[in-house]
């Protein structure tokens, strides 16, 4: 049986590779999206997952809710957005019709009802953190309902992608990631130590855009590559952070994990505003005065990575 997922996300490229992925992969069912702002404004990410969405038209994809979730951060800051990596819809150079972005009303506390009606639920965030913050400040007891939470973000002793230390997600909004990491239980982050080696590279997208039936897929990661590789010159292809948090979720043995003691820095500003810090001090024991441990992924087996995201994207059968 499908394992249901209700996913979170800003909805840029690796986002919406992730929502394709999971509507060809008959292990996920997606029951919800909740956009938010993130890569792009909350606008342009519901055109877009609701422009996707219609590509993949099918009864399963047609049930999928579409929640509209928050437009700024717990912060209070106005968002930047990042159309260079993402594309002004988080389609890189794909415009939806303007007619995607029509009747669509807020309905944010519909992820209640989402909550309740699907037994077995597993949450997966892969943008940033402000909604899911937000349902724990206002439904705690709902939320511990729920089966497990995948989230993308953190950097643990490796660079970062937005300052020297931290990871965009947590970087956008690091007072939602810390209620998060404070309140969740049964959490899975899936931090740039694994997400930055599950590489897409170009040849593997060409023989996607040859065998698999999605137009998009080539032009979506070739503009995505592009930032990456102008950027930095050695990568060898576009890391798909958002697939791989999504993709844990039916493949546990393909991360390893390590549980840990997990803060998020809560500067105003600076290079340490966002970072993830997870404590390794051996003596510590786990009580109220220390920070809640979760399992973090350190390790990737990439084969496994590649072979399942080759066999559901072509419609191949990859050993």
């Amino acid at each position: 049986m499908a394992q249901k997922v209700l996913l979170f996300g800003d909805i840029g490229i690796d986002d919406t590779i992730a929502l394709i992925y999971a509507y060809l992969n008959d292990e996920i069912d997606i029951v919800a999206v909740v956009a938010d702002y993130g890569n792009i404004s909350r606008k342009n990410a519901l055109a877009n997952i609701q422009y996707v969405r219609t590509l993949l038209s099918s009864e399963a994809t047609e049930e999928v809710k579409i929640i509209v979730g928050a437009e700024v951060p717990m912060t209070g800051e106005l968002p930047i957005y990042v159309p260079e990596i993402h594309g002004e819809y988080g389609l890189g150079p794909i415009i939806p019709p303007l007619n995607f972005m029509d009747g669509v009303t807020e309905n944010f506390h519909e992820i209640v009802e989402v909550i309740h009606s699907n037994e077995d639920l597993l949450i997966v965030n892969i943008g940033r953190l402000t909604s899911l913050a937000t349902m724990f400040l206002l439904y705690g007891d709902l939320m511990r309902t729920v089966n497990g939470y995948y989230i993308m973000g953190g950097a643990f002793w490796v660079p970062g992608n937005i300052t020297a230390v931290s990871e965009a997600n947590f970087y956008g909004d690091p007072v939602a990631a810390q209620v998060v990491i404070q309140y969740a239980e049964n959490v899975k982050i899936i931090p740039l130590n694994v997400t930055e080696k599950a590489i897409a590279t170009p040849q593997m997208v060409d023989y996607i855009d040859a065998y698999g039936n999605i137009d998009i897929v080539k032009p979506l990661l070739d503009y995505y590559y592009k930032f990456y590789k102008d950027r930095n010159p050695t990568i060898t292809g576009s890391p798909l952070h958002d697939v791989l948090t999504l993709m844990a979720v039916i493949k546990p043995e393909m991360l390893t994990y390590e549980r840990l003691p997990v803060h998020i820095v809560q500067a105003a500003e600076g290079t340490e505003r966002g970072q993830s810090i997870a404590d390794i001090r051996q003596f510590l024991t786990e009580g109220e005065e220390m920070p809640r441990k979760h399992q973090i992924a350190f390790q990737l087996d990439y084969q496994q990575f590649f072979t399942d995201f080759m066999t559901v994207m072509s419609g191949q059968r990859f050993n």
